[in-house]
């Protein structure tokens, strides 16, 4: 996969110190990594650089919204993101990616692209389950809903009882004496 330009940081030219990068996120940025949970992503990306003589601390947040599709009624509802990333980069011998928190990159190195991690902010802060706010207060309004009600067991519990043949009761009273 190819690194995309905006998202590549040249840190030799820079004076120690922090410094503000922002970065808005569209469904362009999640098709380039053939992610297409999204319907749609309007995500504003925070990034403070520091750097200082012998690492760089950058830190991500991330805000917005995306757009997917509730996993009970695959109704689409915006899911608001709001989540942190902290990375240390550090220099060594070789590339190193194997720490989450710890990127390590070769002493010759003069910049640093940052879209897998601003990727992988975006998509973990998704819950695993997603469910539309409207079905968790009971305002939604859906023909799913109201089929899985039906099918729900306290209802077929209910049929059950509702059809038990008259002659059974006089056994079940046996049992309560």
């Amino acid at each position: 996969m190819r690194n995309l330009a905006e998202f590549t940081i040249p840190f030799k030219g820079l004076k120690l110190g922090k410094h503000q990068f922002e970065y808005e996120l569209d469904n362009r940025f999640f098709e380039h990594f053939e992610y297409e949970e999204f319907n749609s992503a309007d995500v504003k990306i925070d990034l403070l650089f520091e750097k200082k003589s012998t690492m760089m601390e950058l830190t991500f947040r991330a805000t917005g919204t995306v757009n997917v599709n509730c996993d009970l009624t695959n109704e689409p509802y915006d899911q608001p993101i709001d989540s942190e990333l902290f990375l240390v980069i550090k220099f060594g011998d070789e590339f190193n990616n194997e720490d989450e928190d710890l990127l390590i990159l070769p002493h010759g190195d003069y910049e640093v692209n940052i879209q897998q991690y601003v990727y992988e902010l975006v998509v973990l802060s998704v819950p695993p389950k997603r469910i539309h706010p409207g079905v968790e207060d009971g305002t939604l309004e859906s023909e799913v809903l109201d089929k899985l009600e039906e099918l729900s067991l306290k209802n077929q519990k209910k049929k059950k009882e509702d059809d038990i043949d008259p002659r059974w009761d006089k056994l079940k009273n046996l049992l309560n004496e």
